[in-house]
Parts: C-alpha cells; structure tokens; sequence
C-alpha cells in the first residue's frame, strides 16, 4: 500500500489504452470476468480499477449512519475523482486509488497505484450509469445474473468476507440493494454493446469477449 496522493507521470508517448467497462449486478460475476481477462490479456497489459474504491468518503458519519446509507445509488460514488483517475491513466500517469475499508464502511487512509497499461478495465455495478464514464469506454459489457444466484453469492461473500450476519445483508438487499438495481443498474443494461447472460459462467459468451482482449494484445 502507498500512503498520500502523490501521482506519478511515466515519460514518453503513449499508445492510447483500450478501456472496458464491466457492469452488472453486485455479485453477477463482474469480478470473475475482469480477472479472467486480466489473466489473458496478463498484468502486465492490464490495469483494472474497481468502482468499489470510489466510494464518496464519508467524513463525519458515524458508524451507525455507515451502515445504513445506499451504497448502491448513483450518489454513493465519487464520479469526479474517477473519471479525474482514468483520464490522467489515458494520458500516460498513474494514480493513487482509494482503498475502501468494507468492514468500517468507510474510506480508509490508504491508496494503491494504478499504472498506464495497454487495456484498463473498470468494473462495478454502475459503470454504464454515469454519461461521462460510460463515453469513455471503447468496449461496454453488462454481466446479467439472476437476482435469486446474486442474493446467495451476496449472502456467502458477505458472511465470510466482511463479517457481516445474514439478518443484516437480507436487511440491506430489501431495504437498498433490490431497489437500486431495478432504478439503477438493470436499466443501465441497455447502454451495453456485449451483454452476459449467466455472468462468469457463460463460457461461450466469455470467450467471444476473451477473443477481443487476445487481438488487443496481439496488436499492442
């Protein structure tokens, strides 16, 4: 981890990155498929940013208040610092991205540098929601899972992952969740060029779009 917000500029030209972005439904399978092409593609060739670590720092609330905020909602994210982050990624720098602490609900103090590479991926649920960010990807991609698949996957990760107890995550999912995915991110779904039926588990589906990254890096 680097402390402070310190970016780093990489001297030279720089051939102008393919970016992806990967939306979908929490716990569709985004994250299975941003790594899946990040493997192919390598990390070397890779620069994957989450939307998760863009998360609005929440000075002042109390844990209380934390815990029971939309983290689901368009407003729930810091689009500003995000597009700021890909646009100077685009340019040849890199960036110091935020470090979202998921069991204090907060922002923590830390950063992770992310580096100018030949393809950068941007996954989260609400990539193609934001007009700024969805025109600055080259290739959009909705993971689409059923709700009754992502309400399990939710409860296991939630459970194991960030401490949670399942009357808490059922209580956030009815009173949060199901809602701003139907506002929200399903309608998103139509900005999408490629759409993935049955997220990570779809291998023809996946492979169409593994074929894409395998010509990307072959020409970089």
């Amino acid at each position: 981890m680097v402390c402070g917000m310190t970016t780093d500029a990489v001297a030279g030209p720089v051939q102008k990155p393919f970016l992806i972005g990967v939306a979908g439904g929490a716990c569709s399978g985004k994250t299975t498929i941003s790594e899946r092409l990040t493997e192919l593609a390598g990390a070397e060739n890779v620069s994957l940013i989450k939307l998760d670590s863009y998360y609005v720092a929440s000075t002042g609330a109390d844990l209380a208040e934390r815990q029971t905020s939309n983290y689901d909602h368009p407003d729930a994210f810091d689009w500003a610092l995000l597009n700021d982050h890909l646009a100077a990624l685009v340019a040849g720098a890199s960036v110091p991205v935020p470090v979202y602490d998921y069991a204090d609900y907060a922002r923590s103090d830390e950063v992770t540098m992310a580096h100018p590479a030949r393809i950068i991926v941007v996954e989260g649920i609400l990539v193609l929601y934001d007009p700024t960010l969805r025109d600055r990807f080259d290739l959009k991609v909705f993971v689409d899972t059923d709700a009754d698949i992502r309400l399990i996957r939710r409860l296991e990760r939630d459970v194991v992952e960030r401490g949670r107890s399942p009357a808490s995550i059922v209580a956030q999912y009815l009173a949060t969740v199901r809602p701003s995915h139907e506002q929200f991110i399903e309608p998103s779904k139509r900005h999408a060029d490629v759409i993935l039926p049955h997220g990570g588990m779809n291998a023809p589906a996946l492979e169409v779009l593994l074929a894409r990254v395998r010509e990307l890096v072959r020409v970089a």
